[in-house]
């Protein structure tokens, strides 16, 4: 699942840092660019980490977030991993968010909304995914879903380089588990799911 970008990007862009510097220097057109270009990874950690259904939503409040706190952006980190914090940031207010509501609701015994849907051809891989434990599934679709190298992923979730590889090797266990544990009726799409997380 990993993925690798070309540093040469759209245009003769040279890469996102490139296109970030010029937005932050009032250049609408490189703003559009670097959204344009990085859109798909944000949306997918926010569809991963909370539902489809918000992704949307949650997307652009990344960018609106990190928009407004391009003058404070210093380089210390590539384009990319900063915009993924800020998306991962976004996603942890949402479920706080949901917790809190969801506590209001139970308080007044008010029915909890359905689950969303899944939202991918890989529905049920998509569902494993999303059983698993927070800090396990961040690491793991950032890495294995995204395509982040591990020392970028640290950078996102600020924790060490170690932590990420035992908390995606404990993930892909699970999801192994899951999958060799599935019934008759799962073991059809074995081979597919398997593919996914080895």
């Amino acid at each position: 699942m990993r993925r690798h970008r070309s540093s040469l990007g759209p245009h003769g862009v040279t890469d996102e840092a490139t296109l970030l510097a010029r937005a932050a220097v009032d250049d609408p057109a490189s703003a559009e660019r670097f959204v344009a270009v990085t859109a798909v990874d944000v949306w997918r950690l926010c569809a991963h980490l909370v539902d489809a259904e918000v992704a949307d939503d949650l997307t652009q409040l990344t960018y609106e977030r990190a928009l407004g706190a391009l003058p404070r952006f210093r380089g210390d980190s590539s384009a990319r991993t900063w915009l993924l914090t800020i998306a991962r940031r976004v996603c942890a207010d949402e479920i706080r968010h949901r917790t809190r509501r969801r506590r209001v609701e139970a308080e007044l015994s008010v029915l909890p909304p359905a689950p969303a849907a899944d939202f991918t051809a890989h529905g049920a891989l998509a569902a494993l995914i999303r059983d698993l434990p927070g800090e396990r599934r961040e690491a793991f679709v950032l890495t294995q879903v995204i395509g982040m190298r591990y020392g970028e992923a640290a950078e996102v979730l600020e924790c060490p380089v170690g932590t990420v590889r035992s908390r995606v090797a404990r993930a892909r266990a699970e999801l192994q588990e899951h999958i060799e544990s599935s019934g008759p009726a799962g073991r059809s799409d074995r081979g597919e799911w398997a593919a996914s997380v080895e």
